[in-house]
Parts: C-alpha cells; structure tokens; sequence
C-alpha cells in the first residue's frame, strides 16, 4: 500500500511540474496562441530575412560600383599621362 501511495505521489508531483512548465512557457492560452504566435513568428522571421538579403544585395552592390569606380580611375591615370598628343 505504501508503494502505491509513493508512486502516486511521484506521479502527481512530475504531473505538476510539467503543467507548469506548460503555464510558463505558452501561458494560460496556449492552446488558442499557438497558431497566432507561430504566424507572428514566421512573419518576423520572413521579414529578417528579407533585411539580411536587402543588405546583402546592397552590399555586393557597393562593392561593384566601388570596383569599377577604381578600375576607371586607374584607366584613366595611365592614359592621361602623355598630354594627350
């Protein structure tokens, strides 16, 4: 009898613990939320996404623009030196 009684109360003491662990980490309304915060999470992470790739194109762009700034540069330094005659 007393075996029983132990692991009962073992039993409704990992019971306990895993429904709070469930109130903290999805609140009171997890079951309702789930589908609003997985959305809200998929749309934010869409939109990090689509920043990180913005600032990637407009980094590769940069550099190109950058690349050929120079390289015309150069063109022109050694082309001018003659005077032109």
């Amino acid at each position: 009898m007393a075996r029983d009684f132990d692991a009962q109360l073992l039993e409704s003491v990992a019971v306990r613990r895993r429904r709070l662990r469930d109130a903290l980490l999805w609140g009171t309304l997890r079951t309702r939320r789930a589908a609003a915060n997985l959305l809200g999470r998929l749309v934010a992470g869409a939109a990090v996404a689509a920043v990180l790739c913005a600032g990637c194109v407009g980094w590769s762009f940069l550099q190109e623009q950058l690349a050929q700034r120079a390289e015309q540069q150069q063109r022109n330094s050694v082309t001018v030196p003659g005077g032109g005659r």
